[in-house]
C-alpha cells in the first residue's frame, strides 16, 4: 500500500510507492535518438494502436483522423483514487493514505516526436488537455494540490521514451507550494498588490532577463534562479489558478 509520509524536520511530504518499481523502463538498455526511432512501435503502450495496453481512458481529443491526446489513468501510480484520507500519527511518524489521482497524458499518437517537435496546433492540445483534466480532478473534495509535470529523458525518471506528462492530484499542499503562498500573503500585507505581478512589472522594466514576450506571456530569467537554465513563464493577465486560462491564451502560450 502507498503512503504519504511526512518529514517533520523538513515539513516536506513524501509519497511512498513501492509499486512504482515494477513499472516498465525502456531505458534499462541503450535506446536510439529520437531522429532514429519509428513512428510506431508494437510494444509501446502509448502508441496509436496499441490503446487497450494503456489504463483506463479518461478523456481524449480526437477528430476524425483519430486521437490527438489521450489522458490514461497511470498503470503503477503513486496514488490510489480509491479510499477516503486516513491521517496516521505516531511519535515523530506521520503519515496519509496515498489518496489521488495520478494520469498520464499522452501527447501525440506517433513514437518519434518530442514536445518541442510538435506543431502549435498539437502543443496547444496537450494544453487543453490539461486544462480539461486540471478543471475536472479540481471537483474531488479529497484533493488539495494538482501538479502537472513532464520527465524528459532518462536522467529525469522516464520510463517510457513516447512522448507523455503527468498529472498528480494530491491530498495535500507541498511544503515549497505552502511557503510561496504564504509569502505572497506576507508581500500583499506589506505592499498591498500581488507579488507576481509587481515581479513581472520589474522585469519586464529592467528588460535584463526577458527570453521571450508574447501577448498573454512573458519568459524570463528569475533575478535569483535557483539553477541554471531557470525559466519562469507567467501571465500577464492577474489570474490564480492554471483552470481559468482562456482558449486564446492557450494558443498563446503554446
Amino acid at each position: 500500500m502507498n503512503e504519504l509520509r511526512h518529514n517533520i524536520i523538513t515539513r516536506d511530504w513524501v509519497i511512498i510507492a513501492t509499486d512504482r518499481a515494477h513499472r516498465p523502463d525502456e531505458f534499462n538498455q541503450q535506446r536510439p535518438a529520437p531522429a532514429d526511432l519509428p513512428p510506431y512501435r508494437e510494444d509501446c503502450p502509448f502508441c496509436a494502436g496499441n490503446e487497450a495496453r494503456t489504463g483506463v481512458e479518461t478523456a481524449i481529443l480526437s477528430d476524425d483522423r483519430g486521437w490527438r491526446v489521450r489522458a490514461v489513468l497511470n498503470k503503477f501510480p503513486a496514488l490510489s483514487p480509491d479510499g477516503e484520507v486516513v491521517r496516521q500519527r505516531g511519535n515523530i511518524y506521520r503519515s496519509l493514505t496515498a489518496v489521488g489521482i495520478h494520469e498520464v497524458i499522452i501527447e501525440h499518437p506517433r513514437h518519434n516526436v518530442t514536445l518541442a517537435l510538435l506543431s502549435l496546433a498539437d502543443i496547444a492540445d496537450v494544453l487543453r488537455m490539461y486544462r480539461e483534466r486540471y478543471r475536472h480532478l479540481r471537483k474531488d473534495p479529497r484533493i488539495s494540490t494538482i501538479v502537472i509535470f513532464k520527465n524528459h529523458g532518462r536522467g529525469a525518471g522516464t520510463s517510457l521514451e513516447h512522448p507523455h506528462s503527468q498529472i498528480a492530484a494530491t491530498p495535500i499542499v507541498p511544503n515549497q507550494l505552502r511557503l510561496r503562498t504564504q509569502e505572497a500573503i506576507r508581500y500583499f500585507d506589506d505592499w498591498g498588490e500581488c507579488i507576481f505581478c509587481r515581479t513581472l512589472a520589474e522585469e519586464l522594466k529592467a528588460g535584463d532577463r526577458i527570453v521571450y514576450e508574447s501577448k498573454y506571456f512573458v519568459a524570463f530569467i528569475p533575478y535569483a534562479a535557483l539553477s541554471p537554465f531557470h525559466l519562469w513563464i507567467f501571465p500577464r493577465r492577474h489570474v490564480s489558478s492554471f483552470e481559468d486560462i482562456l482558449d486564446d491564451e492557450i494558443e498563446d502560450l503554446a
